[in-house]
């Protein structure tokens, strides 16, 4: 197991640019507040974007469905974007590699979990026959580019490609009445604003977004250095987060408002946006590609992928998500979050816990879940069965 880099190596600046100087009680001060707004603006500004941009295409006579599976769509992973874009171009291409990885990481693991335990999830068949194989592909198709260590620009072209690919598909697929709208998470359209106030809304949204990308990063770059620990692990853990906010919300609020299908379909959806469009466009605008740390690329990358094909086998039994599912989704982010805290502060516990959860855990976790679906299958032949003979 590669020991994560320390934030020591790493040069501090301030959240406005510059280097830090010397002043241990202010600077945390400065930084936590930084840090929040620039939360807050992204929210808001993921918003103003999402709303104002529904609104005018709703205005302009685009069809609500296909609102909902790209304008609403780029428009929560935003956030994401808008982080990664900035670190890579101020020079901190790990924490846009780590928000990549534990946004997906949590959408998945937290945000299904908990919303699993607020009530089951429904699963639609779109998801389980199209998009969940693709983002279990994309996944694989990431850990493939990064086996040299770094996802180079012809290869974040490839991903920008695979992105517009998807979404020409997924417009072609709702013209012809075969797919279900899984990301407009309840919009009000149209509001009757004019288009000039939709147009202030999405730039406004757009300011927000920069400002608030800029502060997040750069106030995440201070915490590594405070706390000791590598831009990887800031990554991975605080502004994927924070930028996975919007996700949250969304599928939280949707299960609570009996739209399950939704809570599942945000998910799936900003997992295959954030592979292909944020890391895809990152990598294009970095010089140089991303780098691909050896600790991301035998741990924490091997763990997004299995997280994504543990949803299939779970996906398919009985097309829901069950509380108990739910559970094991949510201690296996509280465990995976426990190790980066573990392995960037280099405690004696971390490669026994690595070695516990990529050689035991995450296995039989992926076999019980086969073993379910199997069993799921035969009983659902056996029923077609009895129907029959009846």
């Amino acid at each position: 197991m590669h020991q994560r880099a320390s934030a020591a190596s790493f040069p501090a600046r301030r959240p406005g640019g510059g280097r830090l100087h010397d002043t241990p009680k202010a600077e945390p001060l400065l930084t936590l507040a930084l840090f929040v707004l620039g939360l807050l603006f992204l929210i808001g500004g993921a918003n103003a974007l999402v709303r104002g941009a529904a609104d005018l295409a709703a205005a302009l006579g685009t069809p609500r469905l296909i609102i909902g599976l790209t304008i609403v769509a780029i428009g929560t992973s935003s956030p994401e974007v808008l982080v990664s874009l900035q670190a890579a171009t101020a020079g901190q291409p790990d924490i846009a590699l780590g928000n990549v990885i534990g946004s997906n990481i949590l959408n998945v693991l937290f945000i299904l979990g908990l919303s699993a335990l607020v009530a089951p999830l429904r699963v639609s068949a779109q998801l389980v026959r199209l998009d969940v194989p693709v983002m279990i592909g994309v996944s694989v198709l990431v850990v493939g580019l990064a086996q040299d260590g770094r996802v180079s620009r012809p290869e974040g072209a490839l991903l920008v490609a695979g992105i517009i690919a998807y979404t020409l598909l997924m417009i072609r697929l709702a013209k012809r009445g075969k797919a279900a709208v899984a990301l407009d998470a309840g919009i009000a359209l149209p509001t009757g604003s004019s288009h000039w106030a939709n147009i202030a809304r999405i730039l406004l949204g757009l300011g927000f977004l920069g400002l608030g990308a800029r502060w997040l990063v750069d106030s995440a770059v201070v915490f590594a250095r405070l706390l000791g620990v590598s831009e990887l692990v800031i990554g991975l853990t605080i502004v994927a987060a924070g930028t996975s906010l919007p996700e949250v919300a969304t599928s939280v609020a949707a299960t609570v408002r009996g739209e399950r299908d939704i809570a599942v379909g945000n998910v799936v959806g900003s997992n295959i946006f954030n592979l292909l469009l944020v890391l895809g466009a990152t990598a294009l605008v970095a010089a140089g590609g991303i780098p691909v740390q050896p600790a991301a690329l035998t741990f924490d990358l091997p763990v997004m992928t299995a997280v994504a094909i543990a949803c299939l086998p779970i996906f398919v039994t009985g097309y829901t998500i069950a509380r108990w599912e739910g559970a094991i989704f949510l201690g296996y982010y509280i465990a995976y979050t426990t190790f980066l805290v573990l392995d960037s502060t280099g405690h004696a516990w971390a490669p026994l816990f690595s070695g516990v959860m990529l050689s035991f855990v995450l296995p039989l976790t992926l076999l019980t879940a086969t073993i379910v679906w199997v069993r799921e299958r035969r009983a659902s032949r056996r029923t077609a069965d009895e129907r029959a003979e009846g």
